[in-house]
């Protein structure tokens, strides 16, 4: 037998077995997913010391935008700074409501009662979007920032989270979220920072910091 022959033969296996590997795969996968009968709005948090966090929520908020969701967005850090997501978002006012809210980093104001009186404003306005079942998704972007400097009660935040409306999805950012809120969470994600050009004396650039 040739060898071209062999090589046939032997591509013709590979390709059955791999055939055969998916099928029992695919039968596998179908009978995990037939056991998933819950819908449900979700807690979902994003932490960790990593870049990503806010992005892959306002992918979260750009994907519910496509299907038509009213959502709220509370910005607790991000003031004045301004983003292109903001200004994508400002072009859907029928069923985004955008409030930033912040008055940036806390080393900028140096005065911790001004951040905690933007804190309590921000999670004011946090919590009827939260409350309010016309909303289906609230992103509350750098919370978790002021629940560790103290500014806002931990306990309070998760209560209002949990009383959430049965459908909305509530999606909360920043390094150092507290336990209580990743223990009430249906779904938590830690961004690790392997690498950042920051390190390298690379500012932040526009389109992929803000």
């Amino acid at each position: 037998m040739s060898e071209k022959k062999t090589d046939r033969m032997d591509e013709a296996e590979l390709d059955a077995r791999h055939a055969e590997k998916m099928r029992r795969k695919k039968e596998a996968r179908e009978k995990i997913l037939a056991t998933k009968t819950i819908e449900k709005g979700l807690i979902v948090v994003h932490t960790g010391k990593g870049k990503g966090k806010t992005t892959a929520a306002m992918g979260m908020v750009f994907r519910a935008l496509g299907h038509g969701f009213r959502i709220g967005v509370v910005q607790f850090v991000k003031g004045k700074w301004e983003t292109g997501e903001r200004d994508i978002l400002r072009r859907f006012p029928e069923q985004v409501t955008m409030k930033a809210m912040g008055e940036g980093f806390t080393w900028e104001t140096q005065d911790r009662q001004r951040d905690i009186a933007a804190a309590r404003a921000a999670w004011e306005a946090a919590k009827e979007m939260i409350a309010d079942p016309d909303y289906r998704m609230v992103l509350l972007d750098e919370l978790n920032i002021v629940l560790r400097y103290g500014y806002l009660s931990v306990e309070e935040v998760v209560e209002a989270v949990q009383a959430k409306p049965a459908d909305t999805h509530v999606i909360i950012t920043g390094r150092n979220a507290p336990e209580a809120l990743i223990e009430a969470a249906d779904l938590v994600t830690d961004m690790t920072m392997v690498k950042h050009p920051f390190r390298s004396g690379v500012k932040a650039q526009v389109g992929i910091e803000f």
